[in-house]
């Protein structure tokens, strides 16, 4: 079962940015040899799973598109999470029971990430309203499964620092990653009265990511999901990404993907198409 635990310690002594990572330390993290191989690229196994994630080679950036009900910004998707992914497409999930935890906000206070905290409300939100649940989740099934950020890849670990620097890393990845925008700026607009071709998204969000298409899910016929593939170098918070391949296959037609807006954007009409999201993510995947 998550634990809730009563008091964190003092992070007062890490050298970190919150937001913005690249432009800050993140924390005291082993360093790693620079001969270390990209994940998925190995050709002989890797004994160090605190410089090479193992088994989940591949980390995935996913994002959401919900419409009803509406959650984040008109003009911006939402983050889903980061996942560790098998290079073959399969993956671990909930793999330390005793890291899960059921206090992620209390956690953030506590290590003073306040500005990464009122991000995720705006850009990490539940579509139920339940952030909690919802980041717990995500720390709890995939956060656990991640290698490179276990407390004893820590120089100087103080308890639960991973849980921050996991969630950060991953707003990090999402603010650089700007599928609105990428869309809007290739044509690919909310709007009930178009339909695109699934060649033309893909198109349009592989220029974002370095020339690797995403794979992007669908939900009767309208976008719902995009998710970003990377294998790394060293671990999940200062190692180097790498844009890949996806592992997965679009669910989407090739033809004739609607793109809906959100309830109060200057297309919406959105109620005339109605999204479950939790039906959606059993399409391909669940969260």
């Amino acid at each position: 079962m998550p634990r809730t635990v009563s008091s964190a310690s003092s992070l007062s002594s890490m050298a970190l940015v919150a937001l913005g990572a690249a432009s800050g330390v993140w924390a005291d993290l082993q360093s790693c040899p620079t001969d270390v191989p990209f994940s998925c690229n190995n050709s002989t196994s890797v004994s160090d799973t605190c410089c090479f994630n193992s088994p989940g080679g591949a980390l995935l950036l996913t994002q959401f598109w919900d419409t009803d009900p509406a959650t984040g910004p008109t003009d911006s998707w939402t983050l889903h999470g980061l996942w560790p992914d098998n290079c073959d497409g399969s993956y671990e999930q909930f793999c330390d029971s005793s890291r899960e935890y059921s206090n992620i906000t209390a956690i953030l206070q506590e290590q003073g990430r306040d500005d990464l905290l009122s991000y995720m409300k705006t850009y990490w939100p539940d579509w139920e309203g339940d952030d909690e649940t919802f980041w717990e989740h995500e720390w709890n099934k995939h956060g656990t499964c991640i290698s490179t950020i276990e407390p004893s890849c820590y120089t100087d670990y103080t308890a639960q620092q991973e849980v921050g620097d996991y969630l950060a890393k991953a707003v990090d990845l999402f603010k650089g990653l700007d599928t609105y925008k990428a869309l809007a700026d290739a044509g690919i607009t909310p709007d009930e009265s178009k339909t695109y071709d699934l060649s033309d998204i893909e198109s349009a969000l592989a220029k974002l990511n370095g020339g690797s298409k995403p794979s992007v899910s669908c939900d009767d016929g309208a976008l719902n999901q995009a998710w970003y593939f990377f294998n790394v170098k060293g671990n999940l918070i200062d190692g180097e990404y790498k844009p890949t391949d996806p592992l997965s296959d679009s669910n989407c037609p090739k033809s004739g993907v609607k793109y809906l807006s959100k309830p109060g954007g200057s297309n919406s009409t959105a109620s005339s198409w109605k999204f479950n999201r939790s039906r959606a993510a059993k399409l391909v995947r669940s969260i």
